[in-house]
């Protein structure tokens, strides 16, 4: 049995090493594996579950260094194909003291145009437990958004769970209006949606976490978990469970990304060891606070052992 399915385009990124440097000034960079579904892929794999990651990459060290770093993290590359014609893709990041690092993107026809709607169908679904997409693979090519909506049609076919974390990344679309309309039509597909509170309210047009939550409810989702920054998460479900969960305190946060896709896989390890809404929701919460702590993206990530003192420390 698969514990996890995912699929989108990993990256590597070289991360500043001098604080508060713009990449301009910046001159000295440490390597790192990036990408949100595969930091997802990561997290849960390092909690001991099985995992296979849909994704291509290009025939040069990037891609090398990608397939490598996949082995050593334990995650299935079954479905990973290398393309000999295009490179793989990757970024620069900034290090900051405060705020979000800025972020510099190589991977406009990158490897990933290379991989085929096909690839679904080799995909055996009836042994596969969730299913997790987000809205930045959908977003790179009318290709991968063909993948994404036929790995959902599939899922639902073999009543696979979907979780869809909607992950804005405006560069990547034509128009915010199409970017707000297909990413609403996948949400609405998904079991589990996970925005944060700002992409809620850029995709609903609400306000509140309870409207927002409420706005997917109505077209289809059964569970909606709303991030909302530093203070915590809110939910609400299909059958009128809702309810508030507090993040927990950081004394130094070293870099915010990554942190989004830890939460998300502490939301998927949650379900897949069966636990209460809320205890799932206070699991992705600790993974959040445990990402923001290293400068990487996946680096602080807790094995089960790791997440046990964190939580047992801080409750």
């Amino acid at each position: 049995m698969l514990d996890l399915l995912t699929v989108g385009e990993p990256l590597v990124v070289f991360a500043a090493t001098e604080d508060n440097q713009n990449l301009i000034d910046a001159t000295n960079f440490q390597k790192h594996l990036a990408g949100a579904e595969l930091n997802v892929a990561i997290g849960v794999s390092k909690l001991g579950f099985s995992t296979e990651y849909i994704s291509c990459v290009g025939n040069d060290p990037f891609g090398s260094f990608i397939k490598k770093q996949l082995v050593q993290a334990k995650i299935g590359t079954s479905y990973l194909s290398t393309s000999q014609h295009v490179w793989t893709g990757f970024e620069l990041k900034e290090k900051v003291t405060q705020g979000d690092p800025h972020t510099f993107y190589f991977r406009r026809n990158s490897a990933i145009t290379e991989l085929s709607p096909k690839i679904v169908e080799q995909i055996n679904f009836e042994n596969i437990r969730i299913l997790h997409l987000t809205g930045i693979f959908a977003a790179l090519s009318d290709k991968t958004l063909l993948i994404a909506e036929k790995l959902i049609k599939k899922a639902h076919q073999n009543k696979v769970l979907v979780v869809f974390d909607s992950n804005l990344r405006p560069a990547l679309w034509s128009s915010s209006q199409k970017m707000i309309t297909t990413l609403n039509e996948l949400a609405f597909q998904a079991d589990i949606v996970l925005p944060g509170i700002k992409e809620g309210k850029t995709l609903s047009g609400l306000e509140k976490p309870e409207e927002v939550a409420n706005f997917y409810l109505q077209h289809g989702s059964k569970i909606v978990v709303i991030k909302i920054g530093s203070k915590g998460s809110y939910f609400k479900s299909y059958q009128g469970k809702t309810g508030f969960v507090p993040s927990f305190k950081v004394n130094q946060v070293i870099d915010t990304v990554g942190a989004g896709d830890g939460f998300a896989a502490g939301i998927i390890s949650g379900l897949l060891d069966q636990l209460t809404l809320k205890e799932t929701i206070q699991r992705g919460n600790a993974i959040g606070a445990l990402a923001v702590q290293t400068a990487g993206d996946n680096d602080n990530y807790p094995d089960q052992l790791e997440l046990k003192y964190f939580l047992d420390e801080h409750l």
